[in-house]
């Protein structure tokens, strides 16, 4: 079978592990500094990665170190924001909103990087921020702060699947894999150790089994396999199927944390749904020159 195929399956496969995340974490983190969550779900995830990819480590080099320092970054800040966000907003909710990352790529890429965009996309943009307005804007026209923190997120989000598929299509990523999750596990020591909320050894219920699943599944698999599957499929087609990850949250919320689909978020949920889909209808292309 193609390689593409195999990632595509291991990606909706991942994005199911992500999307149970949602209301995995919510619960871990009630009550809890997420800066010690996330400590300790990188610091697991770094662990695990080095057993299983002793070899690559073998043969690192300095340019793997540094780039996988430089992903870090912005990996680190899209998971503490979504994170930090979860705490004020229903999981359901704040994985929709997450899923802004797949119109959120291809205008970055323009702003950044002066690439040509589809047309397709802008018009994607706008279904899916119509959504998100729906989903967000509360009376008054105020957005709620657990929402806003998703959104700076997706951005990060956005920024961190970018420059993986540039590195992925200039040589092989896997070596940096471990120094990413090492470098955010250092990040995420230099938050804890400054956050005064923060309580070193939780006893919170689902607060351990939590870092277990999300250590062990929606990090060392799914961020290694996405990592991985980005040398055969671009960064904006790996964030379509992400829009997986929102409806096995929801689903998984509704079950686990007895989460009601509202109107709003049902209505809003399927415009972005609609717009990323919309992004794989291929229509004329404009550009900066």
């Amino acid at each position: 079978m193609n390689r593409k195929y195999i990632y595509i399956a291991l990606l909706i496969i991942g994005t199911a592990f992500w999307g149970i995340s949602f209301p995995v974490t919510k619960m871990a983190v009630s009550g809890v500094s997420q800066s010690i969550f996330l400590l300790y779900r990188f610091l697991l995830a770094t662990l695990v990665l080095s057993v299983v990819l002793f070899r690559q480590l073998k043969g690192i080099n300095k340019e793997g170190l540094i780039r996988g320092m430089f992903l870090a970054v912005p990996l680190t800040a899209g998971i503490y924001l979504q994170t930090l966000g979860l705490k004020h907003t229903s999981a359901s909710q704040c994985a929709f909103i997450a899923g802004m990352s797949v119109v959120l790529i291809p205008i970055l890429k323009l702003l950044v990087y002066r690439s040509s965009v589809d047309l397709k996309i802008w018009l994607a943009a706008i279904i899916a921020l119509a959504g998100l307005f729906i989903i967000s804007i509360k009376d008054h026209f105020l957005i709620g702060i657990g929402d806003l923190y998703t959104i700076i997120g997706a951005f990060a989000f956005a920024v961190y699947l970018i420059q993986v598929e540039k590195y992925s299509t200039s040589g092989n990523i896997v070596p940096t894999i471990v120094p990413m999750f090492l470098t955010c596990t250092l990040i995420m020591l230099c938050l804890a150790v400054t956050d005064s909320s923060a309580t070193w050894l939780p006893h919170t219920d689902g607060f351990w089994p939590g870092i277990l699943y999300c250590a062990l599944f929606s990090t060392a698999y799914m961020y290694t396999v996405s990592n991985i599957s980005q040398k055969y499929i671009s960064a904006e087609k790996v964030a379509i199927i992400y829009l997986f990850e929102p409806i096995f949250a929801a689903i998984a919320s509704f079950f686990i944390l007895n989460e009601l689909l509202t109107q709003r978020l049902v209505l809003g949920g399927l415009l972005i749904f609609a717009g990323t889909i919309i992004s794989e209808i291929k229509f004329g292309k404009v550009g900066i020159d």
